[in-house]
């Protein structure tokens, strides 16, 4: 058994090059970009009004009073107008280039329109009430940088320099894969020795969040069955991720199959709880990489955010963020494992603390939905005192 951190440095050296996919815009939404986006024209491309009033000739409001005669009109989605004469208006709506000849746009709320003539009711600031060409960003400037996750927002502005098609990341083709006789489909009702399917699904909902749509494998526990399965499954996929069979039962097949199909064992079980009995192998010549988790719910659950997600960032290409949070309660941790404790978080003046959630073990899978993520402690003789910072894995 290995502790936490060889365990995961372990992962960490075994990444996919998972290369690069160009997928249309909408279809890029969640994924990781692999190139840089530049403006291809001025942010704004023109002085823009930013509210419906009137445009006008700052240096002619001093000269002719605060009276102005209405020109004509200059409307969104039409070629710059032009004022004629300067001692007059024209009237602008939000979005419309800045007429030529005017520097100043005065909004209809501090106006009055008579007879065809304006009056100002307000002091006027020259320049106000413009959006600058350019004063966002400039031609050829990088919008979104390499490596950037895309959001609703990065997709808006993608769309704004015409990147129908964006480069991302590529995802790796994933396979979860549940273990166990007593597993029953979703819309199943279970007899009293059954229970409903849920690593696989809670794994390929996370997944989802990344954009990465995953096959799935129900393996019964019959040697022969797993053999053929799983060196179907390494043949055609990139990643692993089984829940089941690796603990020490007498149906634990996992880890002899795998032997038996050339997957090398980097290591099995680790000091932490939850999730001990973690198995993780690669196939070097298929190149694929298994990461078979405990069956219970908690122990896939913390696994799947404290390797799988890691190592898919590594594989990217990408930094690995920590975050740090700090204790709500006293927390005592002895030796030898490192634990992994699910807590509910709250914001107070400005700082994240984290709360424990009540949990009864680690089949505890309604607990998952109670907690916000894990907080990670490592053993030690010292009391974990509140307000102390600690490592925070975020599942939500």
């Amino acid at each position: 058994m290995i502790t936490f951190k060889e365990a995961y440095q372990k992962v960490m050296d075994y990444p996919l090059d998972l290369g690069t996919d160009v997928v249309p815009l909408m279809k890029s939404l969640n994924r990781i970009l692999a190139e840089d986006i530049c403006a291809d024209r001025d942010f704004p491309p023109f002085n823009r009004a930013t509210k419906d009033g009137i445009a006008v000739s700052f240096s002619e409001l001093l000269n002719t009073g605060h009276k102005f005669k209405i020109e004509g009109e200059a409307a969104a989605g039409v070629p710059q107008q032009i004022l004629k004469n300067t001692g007059n208006c024209l009237e602008v709506m939000t979005g419309a280039v800045v007429p030529e000849n005017t520097d100043t746009v005065i909004m209809y709320e501090h106006i009055t329109i008579a007879n065809g003539e304006v009056t100002l009711n307000e002091k006027v600031t020259k320049g106000q009430n413009i959006h600058y060409q350019g004063s966002d960003e400039k031609k050829g400037t990088i919008i979104l940088a390499a490596g950037t996750r895309i959001t609703p927002a990065e997709i808006g502005v993608m769309a704004s320099v015409g990147n129908s098609l964006v480069t991302v990341k590529g995802n790796p083709k994933i396979c979860t894969i549940a273990t166990g006789n007593e597993l029953v489909e979703v819309d199943a009702f279970p007899l009293p020795h059954q229970i409903r399917k849920s690593n696989t699904i809670t794994l390929e909902a996370a997944l989802s969040v990344a954009a990465i749509e995953a096959t799935s494998l129900h393996l019964i526990d019959e040697k022969e069955i797993i053999h053929r399965e799983l060196k179907n499954a390494l043949i055609k996929n990139d990643v692993l991720l089984l829940s089941g069979g690796v603990s020490k039962g007498k149906f634990d097949f996992i880890p002899e199959v795998m032997e038996s199909l050339g997957v090398e064992k980097v290591f099995h079980r680790v000091a932490q709880r939850p999730g001990k009995p973690f198995w993780f192998g690669i196939h070097k010549e298929l190149k694929t990489v298994v990461f078979s988790f405990p069956g219970n719910p908690v122990s896939t659950f913390a696994n799947y955010h404290l390797y799988f997600l890691p190592w898919l960032t590594t594989s990217w290409g990408l930094p690995v963020t920590e975050h740090n949070i700090k204790l709500a309660a006293e927390l005592q941790i002895t030796p030898p494992l490192t634990r992994f404790i699910q807590v509910k978080t709250t914001w107070k003046e400005g700082t994240l603390w984290a709360s424990s959630v009540t949990e009864n073990g680690s089949g505890d899978l309604t607990s998952l939905a109670k907690a916000d993520g894990f907080i990670c402690l490592e053993p030690r003789d010292e009391i974990y005192r509140v307000g102390e910072l600690v490592n925070f894995i975020k599942t939500k």
